[in-house]
């Protein structure tokens, strides 16, 4: 982890394109704060800029969370496939993408489509997992909870197969964040009981996406991204107890880098 730490500070250095620039395509009517909340969560990591890509009902409740989120709609009321075209325009523009979070009312096929057609690096989360099951996931970071993780095993069997036949590497959190790469299993004792509010996976996906578009390999996006949660939602356990809430998480990732 040492290691990893270390690279975190020179990773735009590397990359060779400065901090990076995150897509995410996220959030429905009946969950309009994701969006916000990854977004929130990558700029809070380090990402120079984060666009968010919403549906045109909560396009203001988005746009009015915060004035550094760059917010654009596919001007559709839900993710079908009027939304693909737009979605790999911002997939142009970004260093790396997170699709999913709050995706509720999102047609299966579409989403798909828009995985499989996705050539950045890509977090692949929540109502967006079992639609890409079968789209190429060969630069995907999967990242269910323990109650969306059915679908990987209903695929393949375990994660470890999974990971290895497709590619991606899967961040499977919990009680203990299971990271699992080419098939190898890697753990994550960060975080605290209280880590299981509302928004902590969004924070996630955020954490992660950016770490991608900072240049990051996966495997280790994905096991630095566990961490970074888990030790930013004990300083914010350390604040406020059971009442922690995501927003406390976010603000408090740039003291975690730290």
């Amino acid at each position: 982890m040492a290691r990893l730490q270390r690279t975190l500070s020179n990773v735009s250095d590397v990359s060779g394109h400065d901090n990076g620039r995150v897509g995410v395509v996220a959030g429905s009517v009946e969950f309009p704060n994701q969006p916000a909340l990854v977004g929130r969560a990558a700029l809070r990591t380090g990402s120079d800029h984060v666009r968010a890509l919403v549906a045109d009902p909560i396009y203001d409740i988005v746009a009015g969370h915060s004035p550094n989120l760059l917010v654009d709609t596919y001007g559709q009321r839900g993710f079908a496939d009027g939304a693909i075209d737009r979605t790999f325009e911002l997939a142009d523009w970004a260093d790396a993408v997170v699709i999913g979070p709050g995706l509720v009312d999102a047609d299966p096929s579409a989403m798909r489509e828009a995985v499989d057609g996705i050539d950045v690096p890509i977090v692949v989360d929540a109502l967006a997992i079992e639609p890409a099951l079968d789209a190429d996931l060969s630069n995907a970071i999967v990242t269910p909870s323990s109650s969306e993780n059915g679908p990987l095993y209903e695929s393949a069997g375990s994660l470890e197969t999974f990971s290895e036949e497709t590619g991606a590497v899967i961040t499977l959190t919990g009680d203990v964040d299971v990271i699992i790469a080419n098939g190898e299993r890697l753990e994550n004792e960060t975080g605290t009981s209280a880590m299981s509010v509302a928004g902590t996976g969004d924070t996630l996906a955020g954490i992660i996406g950016s770490l991608l578009g900072q240049g990051m390999d996966r495997r280790d996006a994905a096991e630095l991204g566990a961490w970074i949660l888990g030790k930013t939602g004990e300083l914010a356990t350390a604040e406020y107890g059971p009442g922690v809430v995501a927003t406390d998480v976010i603000e408090r990732i740039p003291k975690t880098i730290r």
